[in-house]
């Protein structure tokens, strides 16, 4: 199933069904000047929805011209070799730090198989290489006119080292992949998503603040759709990223196992997001679009990673 929403004149989300689940991945479509640029195109689990959303959409996906990156994660970006077939024109935007992860994914693949196991296939579906001639590197401080648009590329690690966004100063549209959270259709919670290996506590907040000083007028989530309450969106987001760091360092601490610190995290955590929904769906939903071991095993690479001298109790 796939879901298309024309959010404003050249602009459309395309909510790619993944779990059996819609509203958690979408990818942007950007059109206009006769060109036609995908952001963040997702897995190749969903590169037949998505395919299928450009032709609701009203456009044959042999007509895409750009695929925009804003980072290498699999749920991003993990379809675009598979979907090249079907986009000879495009080429692909990708930051300098993750353009080789896409011309030659083994090291990405066999990190994630060590994460996902046996489920590889079903989360992420075929991961192709992206031919290199393929391949556009961008970097911070760039500027793309794409699509009738005047993108600014901004570099924003902290989720990625590799993170980058895509800003339209003159409509006010900023496509924020993950540096601006995660928060779900229906319900006002984000969450920071910080999966190993690259989280950078410091580094995600000074992202943050770059975003605020752009002072977009609406922000689009790779997970999920336009966000406008920018700035207490945002700081709720910084605040998550320090307090759950602090919280899993804590535990650091006091020698708990992994299995233990998990479920402390969730036992500190998870409350706020029930008294907010009382719906286990909405529990189901947040675990799909960024889960608690993931987000406690990025936090403990981190404080291993940056700041080891600070695990002494």
């Amino acid at each position: 199933m796939t879901e298309v929403t024309q959010l404003t004149p050249g602009i459309w989300q395309i909510s790619l069904s993944f779990q059996g689940e819609t509203d958690i991945i979408g990818s942007y479509l950007l059109a206009g000047s006769d060109e036609i640029a995908l952001i963040d195109p997702g897995p190749g689990s969903t590169s037949e929805a998505l395919l299928e959303g450009i032709r609701q959409a009203g456009f044959d996906p042999a007509r895409v011209t750009h695929i925009l990156a804003t980072h290498i994660h699999l749920d991003h970006t993990g379809g675009v070799g598979k979907l090249l077939a079907s986009m000879p024109q495009a080429r692909v935007f990708v930051h300098s730090k993750g353009a080789q992860h896409l011309i030659d994914p083994g090291k990405l693949i066999s990190s994630s198989e060590r994460i996902y196991g046996e489920r590889m296939q079903e989360l992420w579906g075929e991961i192709l290489p992206v031919p290199q001639e393929k391949v556009q590197v961008i970097e911070g401080g760039d500027v793309l006119n794409i699509a009738g648009r005047r993108l600014e590329i901004h570099y924003t690690p902290g989720h990625a080292i590799h993170h980058v966004i895509f800003f339209d100063v003159h409509s006010g549209d900023l496509f924020a992949g993950d540096v601006a959270g995660v928060r779900l259709p229906g319900i006002s919670y984000g969450r920071p998503p910080t999966p190993p290996p690259d989280l950078d506590i410091e580094a995600w907040s000074s992202s943050i603040d770059t975003l605020k000083k752009l002072r977009p007028d609406v922000i689009y989530l790779a997970h999920f759709g336009p966000v406008r309450n920018l700035a207490p969106h945002l700081e709720s987001i910084r605040a998550k990223l320090f307090n759950w760091g602090d919280l899993v360092l804590r535990a650091m601490r006091e020698n708990k196992s992994e299995a233990e610190i998990i479920e402390l995290f969730i036992a500190e955590t998870r409350p706020e997001l029930q008294r907010l929904s009382n719906d286990p769906r909405t529990l189901e939903r947040y675990e799909i679009a960024s889960n608690y071991p993931m987000t406690v095993q990025g936090y403990m690479r981190y404080w291993r990673k940056h700041h080891p001298e600070r695990l002494e109790a």
